[in-house]
């Protein structure tokens, strides 16, 4: 019988008894309907499975004692940072969502000259938080127990500029030099694939990129849209170079 996963900000160790934050509680006593003496499975992001048994639970708090431990190796070989034009609302969801599942490993959510999307600093604060529930959700149902980082909202330029060194850099482009046969083999630090907002890079976003070393990525000679482009480049990715 598979376990409820469930994703919890908290050092976790084995012994240990522990009450659980509220929406924790909410999720496993009130949407999952677990009674005290039942089994589930905590995570934090660390690279472990915890099992562990409801020890207690009221209207507003349960607590937990935490049987074991076990370590899962199902992350993928490769490193994938998808530098991410931020979309609206749904459509940024699902790309993280999606995006999570297939293995990335870490989210750069960017501003570019064309996004539609205008957040100040408390909205920017608010959709991180947001945003970082959506992928602990994700792998909370894909069995992950590493959490791909997400980056605050910054402007292209910044981006580029805190990439990873040294990594393999593409961007869709239906005439791009680079097919999926024709990719060299990923250097340890991985790739970064480059996907524009709902408007598309500019061309002073091309510039940006192209400067720092992005180059094109043929997926066929169809437009994608960003809601399609970043999965469909992680996926192709995962299947030439990953696990997939």
């Amino acid at each position: 019988m598979r376990l409820t996963r469930c994703p919890i900000d908290l050092p976790l160790q084995p012994g240990q008894t522990l009450s659980l934050p509220e929406e924790a509680t909410n999720y496993l006593v009130r949407v999952m309907r677990l009674r005290e003496g039942d089994r589930c499975v905590l995570f934090n992001g660390d690279g472990h499975d915890y099992r562990a048994t409801l020890v207690s639970s009221g209207k507003r708090d349960a607590q937990v004692h935490i049987d074991d431990a076990q370590r899962l190796d199902n992350e993928s070989p490769l490193a994938i940072t998808l530098l991410q034009g931020i979309a609206r609302g749904e459509k940024m969801d699902l790309i993280l969502q999606k995006a999570s599942e297939l293995g990335v490993a870490a989210i750069v959510p960017v501003n570019a000259e064309r996004t539609e999307v205008k957040l100040d600093a408390a909205r920017a604060q608010k959709r991180l938080t947001h945003w970082r529930s959506v992928i602990a959700s994700a792998c909370s149902q894909s069995g992950r127990a590493r959490l791909p980082p997400v980056a605050a909202p910054q402007a292209l330029a910044s981006a580029l500029d805190s990439l990873p060194a040294d990594s393999l850099r593409l961007t869709l482009d239906p005439l791009g030099e680079h097919r999926l046969a024709s990719l060299p083999p990923a250097p340890a630090n991985g790739v970064v694939i480059a996907i524009g907002p709902e408007g598309g890079w500019s061309p002073r976003d091309r510039q940006q990129l192209a400067a720092a070393g992005f180059q094109g990525l043929q997926l066929g000679p169809r437009i994608l849209r960003t809601e399609t482009a970043g999965l469909a480049a992680i996926a192709a990715l995962q299947a030439r170079l990953g696990d997939l």
